[in-house]
């Protein structure tokens, strides 16, 4: 089965970005198999959405379509994921495209209608097959000219609110361009780097890249002269450049990736770090109940409950990192970390 580099790279995001256990990417409904739920439902959407484009819009989205169980049955998702957590589930449907030159599927009016008909028809799967009213459904593409983008999310936008008219909590995202660098890109660059799966092909691609670059300028001798040298700049290793995206992040991903590559980097004093060891500093800095550090030495480096396996390495002592963080209403860690690491950036 062939995987697009933008399903391999979404399929990453939902797996450790956004914490779902169960992920399928090119997914399709088993019509013959499967009871279709909510077909009255469905086939309202249906209707009233495809009036609501053809009056505002003068747009066909159903055009070729004569019932909404033929539209289900052409169905392809790119990926999906479902994230369990507290007694809970959450689904993600996720469509990408990557053009090189832009988002493009024709003129821009049958572009647009093909990304809206794309994203009611993953509302109607999901509400028919899975019988979830909340989800969140994404278009994710790295480029879409101005000349789409507006229209198109303005289009989206009004997709969610006939959802909404219809009973359906559905989230309607559009990441593009910037945001689709910030949201997906730079937190799945951000734990490349403890992520050990061969099934994951954009991520093993960026290791393999990794492993051979670094940021220095070598400076090599031509055959020409011994004495004439040119300086080459080799590959600059892919990493992670800003914090803007990693809200993105489930708390313990972002603490974790973010630290790891702070400790390698020797970007936090040794003072800090003596300190991250005590319980009364990391409770008042992240408010959490355990030391943020503890020597693997003092475990004889066997694992420590509720520290993560593997360790760090930090001026030349190798230390687990806690991960006991939680981010609920009653417990919620996560604006102490990024008050952290915002107030890092900030003196840099």
């Amino acid at each position: 089965m062939k995987i697009e580099i933008g399903e391999s790279l979404l399929l990453s995001w939902l797996r450790h970005v956004k914490g779902c256990q169960l992920v399928q990417t090119n997914w399709k409904a088993s019509v013959n198999s499967w009871d279709l739920m909510n077909e009255g439902e469905i086939e309202r959407l249906m209707n009233q959405s495809n009036e609501f484009f053809n009056v505002n819009y003068d747009y066909e989205i159903y055009k070729g379509n004569a019932s909404f169980t033929q539209l289900i049955q052409q169905a392809e998702i790119d990926v999906i994921g479902v994230a369990y957590a507290n007694n809970e589930q959450h689904l993600y449907a996720i469509d990408v495209a990557f053009h090189e030159a832009g988002l493009n599927y024709g003129t821009k009016e049958e572009t647009i209608m093909r990304i809206v008909k794309k994203t009611l028809r993953a509302a109607m799967c999901i509400y028919g097959y899975f019988g979830y009213s909340s989800a969140d459904i994404i278009f994710a593409s790295p480029k879409i000219n101005n000349n789409v983008m507006a229209p198109l999310s303005l289009c989206l936008n009004q997709v969610e609110h006939l959802l909404r008219d219809q009973g359906l909590n559905y989230n309607v995202r559009l990441l593009a361009n910037d945001e689709f660098g910030e949201s997906i890109l730079q937190p799945v660059l951000a734990v490349t780097s403890f992520v050990a799966d061969t099934s994951e092909l954009f991520m093993r691609s960026l290791q393999m890249y990794n492993l051979f670059a670094n940021k220095k300028q070598n400076t090599i001798k031509t055959a020409a002269s011994a004495r004439e040298s040119k300086t080459v700049q080799e590959m600059e290793k892919i990493e992670v450049t800003n914090i803007s995206g990693l809200t993105e992040m489930k708390i313990g991903a972002l603490v974790r990736s973010t630290l790891i590559k702070m400790f390698q980097n020797n970007e936090i004093s040794p003072e800090e770090v003596a300190l991250m060891q005590t319980s009364e500093y990391s409770k008042k800095t992240f408010d959490i109940q355990y030391p943020l550090l503890i020597k693997s030495s003092l475990s004889s480096d066997k694992k420590v409950l509720r520290y993560w396996a593997g360790t760090v390495e930090i001026y030349g002592d190798k230390y687990f990192i806690c991960s006991e963080w939680y981010e609920v209403p009653q417990n919620n860690d996560r604006p102490y970390f990024m008050k952290w690491l915002q107030l890092r950036k900030e003196q840099q």
